[in-house]
């Protein structure tokens, strides 16, 4: 796998063309709790992977962050020059499921996410144009005539991502990209991150139950149990007493980083 990592891990300031910053952040339901004091900031040109067990509060939060529930506490969103504005968010769902059967094209989904156009009329050559110059941000362009049912796990991915990716987000949110995709597509796809992240500058948040490849991709980890129990470089979170604390029943306890 060739994704390299961002080299500048130990700034504090948002130096770079935008950061995140939660402070002490709360979301409640009724009288259940699913977030309590969650702190954590996220860097431009770096990925970080957002792990923890089911019903930890992930989807939570990155609904939180899309501004889709309300909360107590803080998110700051800081871009270049001190600017405190809102800046563009991309989100990749949780692998929506199609029919196999559905004759929607990835050029009709794409087209209904970017235009006001109805499919059921002729795209015009323009349009078409638009979604191709989309699709080959990440070199998916062969897609664009394909069923979306027929897709693999790898490939829808990577149609979600470019869909994502228009317009060109500052922050880039993946709900556990990784389910569902076979080995080579999980290769493919955190390369393909690799090279947006790189290209545009992204601050890349995902979450994912894969921890066999966070050393390889992400800058940072955090362990989300409600709370922020750890965050570090994915060695220190993985070596964690929190992290064995956390996955010791589903892991084993002869389990070893």
């Amino acid at each position: 796998m060739s994704v390299r990592k961002h080299d500048n891990l130990s700034g504090s300031g948002c130096d770079r063309s935008c950061c995140l910053k939660v402070a002490h952040l709360g979301v409640s339901m009724g009288d259940q709790v699913i977030l309590e004091d969650v702190n954590f900031h996220l860097h431009c040109g770096e990925i970080t992977a957002l792990i923890g067990p089911n019903g930890a509060g992930k989807s939570t939060l990155f609904r939180t962050i899309l501004g889709q529930l309300p909360h107590s506490g803080e998110i700051d969103f800081q871009r270049a020059g001190g600017k405190h504005t809102r800046p563009l968010i991309g989100y990749v769902p949780q692998s929506p499921s199609f029919d196999r059967g559905d004759p929607v094209s990835v050029l009709d989904l794409f087209i209904a996410s970017i235009a006001d156009w109805p499919v059921f009329l002729p795209t015009p050559k323009k349009l078409r144009e638009r979604v191709l110059r989309c699709l080959s941000r990440v070199h998916a362009e062969p897609l664009v005539d394909k069923r979306i049912g027929s897709l693999s796990g790898g490939e829808l991915q990577r149609v979600l991502l470019a869909m994502a990716l228009e317009p060109v987000p500052h922050i880039l949110i993946l709900d556990e990209p990784l389910s569902g995709v076979d080995i080579e597509g999980e290769r493919q796809l955190l390369d393909m991150l690799d090279e947006v992240r790189q290209q545009y500058d992204l601050s890349i948040l995902l979450s994912t139950h894969d921890f066999a490849t966070l050393e390889e991709y992400a800058d940072k980890v955090i362990l989300l149990q409600s709370s922020v129990l750890k965050s570090g470089p994915p060695r220190e979170v993985l070596s964690s007493h929190e992290f064995r604390d956390v996955f010791h029943l589903s892991l084993g306890r002869g389990w070893t980083n």
